[in-house]
C-alpha cells in the first residue's frame, strides 16, 4: 500500500499552497539550526580574519567589528521572523555580509594564493546554505552573490590560461554543480517525504467517507482534553446515533446510507464548532465537550437534533443523543460507557431526542 501511495505522489505536482506550506514547515523545524550555522560561520569567519589579521601584520580593523556586529545582528533577527519568506531575504542578507567579509579578509593573503582560497571559501558557503531550508529562488540568490563576490577569477593574478587557473576553474565549478544539483535534489525528496506523511496522517485520522475525525482521532484528543483542560465548567461527552438507519440501507441502499452518513456528519460538523467531534464507526459519531455548563450542552444537541431532523432532503432522518457529564476519575471508555447507556435510554423514550446519564 505505501509503495502504491508513494507512486502515486511522486507523479503528481505540489501545487503552490502545498508547496509553501511545507516551506514553513521545514523552516520552523530547522529554525535553531539555522541559528548554529550562522554562529558556526562567524566564528570561523572571526577566526580566518584573526589569524590572516595577526600573522599578516594588517592588525584587527573597525570594519572587521562592522561585520561581527551585522552578522550577529541578523543572528538575533533569525529567533524572531515568522515567515520562511523573511528567512529567505535574511539569509541573502547574511550571505552577502559574510561573502563580502571574506572577500576583504583574502586580500590580506599572499597573491598567489587568494584564488584557492576563494574556491574554497565559495564551496563553503554554497554548502552551508544547501542544508538551510531555503526556497529556490533564494538558494539560486546565494549561489549568484557567491559566485559573484567570491569569484577566484575576480581581482585575482589568476588565468583561466594557465595551467594553475584551468585547475581551480575545474574544482569551482564541480563543487558549486554538485552542491547545486544536490540542493534541488534533495529539497525534492523533502517535499515528497512532508506530502507523504501529511497523506498517511490524514488516512489515519480522518473518517474517508464523512471527512471528518475518526475514533483513533478522537479517542488522542479527547483523552489530551481529559487530563489538560482545567474543570472551570463541566465536560460532557455525547455519543450520537442515527435512527433507524437499517431501516434506510435496507430500503433505499447503501449509496443513500453513505448520503445520510454524509449528512449527518455536515451537520455535526456545522454544529459542533470548537469542539471535538468524530465518526466513531457505522452510524456512531461522538462529541466532546470541555468546559461548558450543562444549558449550553442542551442548547447544542437541541439545535443538532433539530438540524438533522429539519434537513431539505428526500430521506430525511433523525438522530438520538446520550450524553455523559465526565466525573473527575472518569477515562474516556468510562465516559464513553456512560454515554452509551444514556444513548439507548434516548431510543427507548421515543428517539430524536438527548438524554444526560444519571
Amino acid at each position: 500500500m505505501l509503495k502504491t501511495i508513494e507512486s502515486e505522489i511522486s507523479k503528481q505536482s505540489a501545487p503552490p499552497a502545498l508547496q509553501a506550506e511545507f516551506a514553513q514547515h521545514d523552516f520552523e523545524k530547522l529554525r535553531k539550526f539555522c541559528r548554529l550555522t550562522y554562529i558556526t560561520s562567524i566564528a570561523i569567519w572571526l577566526l580566518f580574519n584573526l589569524i590572516v589579521s595577526f600573522k599578516g601584520g594588517q592588525g584587527f580593523t573597525g570594519l572587521s567589528l562592522l561585520f561581527i556586529s551585522v552578522m550577529a545582528v541578523l543572528t538575533i533577527i533569525l529567533g524572531f521572523i515568522p515567515s520562511y519568506r523573511h528567512f529567505d531575504v535574511l539569509n541573502l542578507m547574511f550571505v552577502a555580509v559574510i561573502t563580502l567579509g571574506l572577500r576583504l579578509v583574502t586580500f590580506g593573503l599572499p597573491a598567489e594564493t587568494q584564488p584557492i582560497w576563494l574556491a574554497l571559501a565559495s564551496s563553503s558557503i554554497l554548502y552551508s546554505a544547501s542544508v538551510l531550508p531555503l526556497s529556490r529562488w533564494a538558494f539560486l540568490g546565494v549561489a549568484a552573490i557567491t559566485c559573484l563576490l567570491l569569484n577566484p577569477f575576480l581581482m585575482t593574478q589568476a588565468s583561466i590560461m594557465d595551467l594553475r587557473g584551468l585547475l581551480i576553474l575545474c574544482y569551482f565549478t564541480f563543487l558549486c554543480s554538485l552542491t547545486i544539483y544536490s540542493f534541488f535534489k534533495l529539497r525534492r525528496i523533502k517535499l515528497h517525504n512532508y506530502i507523504m506523511s501529511k497523506r498517511l496522517s490524514v488516512q489515519a485520522y480522518i473518517d474517508a467517507l464523512t471527512e471528518i475525525p475518526n475514533r483513533r482521532s478522537f479517542m488522542l484528543h479527547a483523552g489530551l482534553l481529559l487530563g489538560a483542560m482545567p474543570r472551570e465548567h463541566d465536560h460532557y461527552l455525547a455519543m450520537i446515533d442515527i435512527d433507524n438507519f437499517k431501516k434506510v440501507n435496507d430500503r433505499y441502499g447503501h449509496d443513500m446510507g453513505d448520503e445520510v452518513l454524509k449528512r449527518t456528519a455536515a451537520s455535526i460538523k456545522a454544529v459542533m464548532v470548537g469542539h471535538e467531534f468524530a465518526r466513531l464507526g457505522g452510524e456512531e459519531f461522538a462529541v466532546y465537550l470541555s468546559g461548558v455548563r450543562r444549558e449550553d450542552v442542551e442548547g447544542l444537541m437541541a439545535s443538532l437534533c433539530r438540524q438533522v431532523r429539519e434537513d431539505p432532503d428526500e430521506h430525511p432522518v433523525t438522530v438520538s443523543i446520550g450524553l455523559a457529564r465526565v466525573e473527575d476519575a472518569d477515562t474516556l471508555n468510562q465516559a464513553l460507557a456512560k454515554a452509551d447507556k444514556a444513548l439507548y435510554r434516548a431510543k427507548n423514550s421515543g428517539k430524536d431526542r438527548f438524554s444526560f446519564y444519571s
